[in-house]
């Protein structure tokens, strides 16, 4: 009895200096104050055993859910025209977390969260989706698989200006054997020609991680699923405007692939992989999780040869390998003090 009532005594004072340290990094004092959300010196979260298996889970999950988004667009685009396909994913995914949300009875978000439920809204759940889509018109899902390649990287390093975390130089040695493992793999099998859809293809890997900081920023202040849900309820009207201007002008083909491809892109990659994704984020950190995307151009590879018949070049089995030898380090140097 002693003893607890020691640790609640002194607790004040540890959460004290918690939220100073916090707020001195212009973080969310709400954040370092909850058990488990600190950090390790290093800038990323300080969890115990368990909640980096549960996060590592979590992400790992998310990651999974997102390489059948390419396989699931080209599908969707057998059916609709590409701005027709982004507007009804949005618009299906905004009915969804909306209805969720009044479900839950879920509270405005505070004022002081708004910005960046915007840019998660700008960046993830239109803009990476807009322009990925407008490159596969003209791009494999295999080329587009080199955003991926490199978003893990700039996932981090949009985390470290953001946020000030600071991973050790041994994780982004790691980091960036990762990204180049993957670039020169996806460079490789795509005869080393940039194609017209790159363009787009860049432009969504930067609006894709400035998405992925604030959403893993906010999802430790706020459950995975409001911060996912919110964003795209401000989505919304922008998704049924979008959809009435874009179905009478676009040809539209209903076929089961069609069908399927847009039920997954808006029910899974748009709303369930990304909740699982911001509470995995939320758990181990945005850097560290980032890093689980590396293997996820070599997964979408693998969707691509089942469900759309392209070829996968015999490196891949070499590249996978030193791909899971680097997410391995990112994740041991993530952790380490």
């Amino acid at each position: 009895m002693r003893a607890k009532d020691s640790a609640t005594t002194n607790s004040p004072i540890a959460v004290g200096r918690s939220a100073d340290a916090g707020t001195e990094r212009g973080a969310d004092p709400a954040v370092t104050d909850r058990p488990g959300h600190g950090t390790d010196g290093t800038g990323l979260p300080a969890t115990g055993p368990g909640g980096n298996r549960g996060g590592l889970a979590l992400a790992g999950l998310g990651v999974l859910a997102f390489s059948l988004t390419f396989p699931s667009t080209a599908w969707g685009l057998e059916s609709f025209g590409p701005w027709s396909l982004v507007a009804l994913r949005t618009l299906l995914a905004a009915l969804i977390a909306g209805g969720a949300l009044l479900l839950g009875r879920v509270a405005l978000p505070d004022r002081r969260h708004r910005a960046g439920l915007v840019v998660v809204a700008a960046g993830v759940v239109i803009g990476f989706p807009l322009l990925t889509t407008l490159a596969l018109r003209t791009s494999t899902t295999s080329h587009a698989a080199v955003v991926v390649g490199l978003l893990p990287l700039t996932t981090a390093v949009f985390s470290s200006l953001r946020t000030g975390a600071r991973p050790p130089r041994a994780f982004w040695i790691a980091a960036l054997a990762g990204a180049a493992v993957v670039i020169a793999f996806t460079v490789q099998q795509s005869g080393g020609e940039l194609s017209g859809g790159d363009a787009y293809l860049f432009g969504a890997l930067l609006v894709c991680a400035a998405g992925y900081t604030e959403g893993g920023r906010l999802a430790r202040v706020m459950p995975g699923w409001q911060v996912v849900g919110w964003a795209l309820v401000l989505c919304l009207p922008l998704a049924v405007v979008g959809a009435a201007v874009a179905l009478p002008a676009e040809p539209v083909r209903l076929t089961a692939h069609g069908v399927i491809g847009l039920v997954w892109v808006a029910t899974v990659s748009t709303f369930l992989g990304l909740y699982v994704w911001y509470r995995g984020m939320a758990g181990i950190g945005v850097p560290r999780a980032s890093q689980l995307q590396l293997g996820q151009p070599l997964l979408t590879l693998v969707w691509s040869f089942l469900l759309l018949g392209e070829e996968v070049p015999a490196a891949a089995p070499v590249a996978a390998l030193a791909v899971l030898v680097c997410i391995a380090a990112t994740q041991r140097t993530g952790r380490a003090r």
